[in-house]
């Protein structure tokens, strides 16, 4: 292995650590959250809390992103959520464990574009595609190990032990981070947060938009497509339950095939994606994913449905990959933090609007209804993603030839 390639791979073992942190802290605060309620509403106010969580963050983070050491605040995040998690068994109000898991996932609405932003300045542009590959390739193995190991650690012990082992995932990811180059840029001024400079940043962020819109059309497609996939999956569940009449083994099943997708589609990524344009990964990745989407909603019973997970999660991981190069091409590093928080801010707002909206239609309509509708919605935006992704590779591609011809 090249000696460029060690410390990526180790940070990539320590997001890997996170990933599989993530699950278990998920599945054991569903269980302990249920077992002092009872209540499947309470347990699902935890999933409104993270798009919640960046409605409150996201307008100021990408400031002390791009004007902080990435690295340290990356490793001060993964500490600071492995201290609240490791609270959160001897908690024993409902309203406190809320509370606490609100700034956990203000810390991780923090670290998503802090990290983006570290890994553009660290790995060279002719590296972004593979390592991009891996990642979502480690992704899809904490979406296969994370729920595999909660269910051992329940096993031999309690959800409160699973979430103590949790809190040691994100010290071992924070200790990994801090072994990475530090990146010091000289030329960020630190300034102190202030509502005059919020005002800068929203200004600088409007700005880029406006110069750059086939950039931002991209960025904000892409967004609205994720924010279709968390509103459909937040019906999965029920869906599963009562239109496909599935028992709790079989769902778990599906859910085991839709990680099984995604590990093939990096693997494949990993071996191909060199070959593939930016502009064909996220268009087609993405075109693919509401074909998936699709066949899952129109299914009524598990072969069906597979097949439909399959194709989603196996394009899925493309499109990620695309998506996570083309905004590392075109978003410059010094802006980067700043665009990804204030988007993001926009992002949770359309997340919190979809996802109470479709559970409304699910509620009075029909559930399959609703969420053949969110696939047919979903396929408009991908759509108009691959067009439009496409449309600006020529864009940039003309634009590249037009300083080739002055400079003969």
């Amino acid at each position: 292995m090249k000696e460029s390639w060690k410390k990526p791979l180790l940070f990539l073992f320590g997001i890997s650590l996170s990933n599989i942190g993530d699950w278990i802290y998920l599945i054991a605060l569903n269980l302990i959250v249920l077992d002092m309620t009872g209540s499947p509403l309470a347990v699902a106010a935890l999933y409104i809390l993270k798009p919640l969580a960046a409605l409150c963050t996201n307008f100021w983070a990408g400031t002390i992103i791009d004007r902080l050491n990435q690295r340290n605040l990356m490793s001060g995040l993964d500490v600071m959520r492995a201290v609240l998690i490791f609270i959160l068994p001897s908690l024993s109000s409902v309203g406190l464990i809320y509370a606490v898991v609100f700034l956990i996932n203000m810390g991780s609405s923090i670290f998503e574009p802090a990290s983006m932003t570290y890994i553009t300045k660290w790995i060279p542009s002719e590296n972004r595609k593979r390592f991009n590959s891996l990642r979502s390739l480690l992704d899809s193995g904490g979406f296969l190990l994370g729920p595999a190991v909660a269910g051992l650690l329940f096993m031999l012990g309690t959800p409160h032990m699973a979430l103590y082992v949790n809190a040691l995932t994100f010290l071992g990811s924070g200790w990994i981070t801090l072994l990475l180059p530090k990146l010091e840029d000289a030329s960020v001024k630190q300034e102190h947060l202030s509502l005059g400079l919020l005002k800068q940043d929203w200004t600088v962020v409007l700005r880029f938009s406006r110069n750059f819109p086939y950039v931002m059309a991209v960025y904000f497609l892409f967004s609205l497509m994720m924010v279709m996939a968390a509103a459909l999956d937040s019906l999965e569940a029920v869906f599963s339950k009562e239109v496909l009449q599935l028992s709790d083994t079989e769902y778990g099943f599906l859910v085991s095939i839709a990680g099984f997708g995604i590990a093939a589609g990096a693997v494949v990524n990993i071996l191909f994606a060199h070959k593939m344009t930016t502009s064909f990964l996220i268009g087609m990745g993405s075109l693919f994913v509401s074909f998936g989407y699709i066949i899952y909603a129109f299914s009524t019973h598990f072969t069906v449905a597979a097949i439909g997970f399959i194709v989603l999660a196996f394009s899925l991981a493309f499109a990620n990959t695309g998506f996570h190069t083309f905004y590392q091409e075109r978003v410059p590093v010094h802006v980067m933090g700043r665009v990804a928080s204030i988007y993001g801010l926009i992002e949770a707002f359309f997340i919190i609007s979809a996802t109470i909206s479709i559970g409304a239609a699910a509620e009075f309509v029909s559930i399959q209804l609703a969420v053949i509708v969110g696939a047919f919605m979903m396929l408009v935006v991908t759509g108009v993603l691959c067009f439009i992704s496409f449309h600006t590779a020529k864009h940039f591609a003309g634009k590249l030839e037009e300083r080739e011809a002055l400079k003969a």
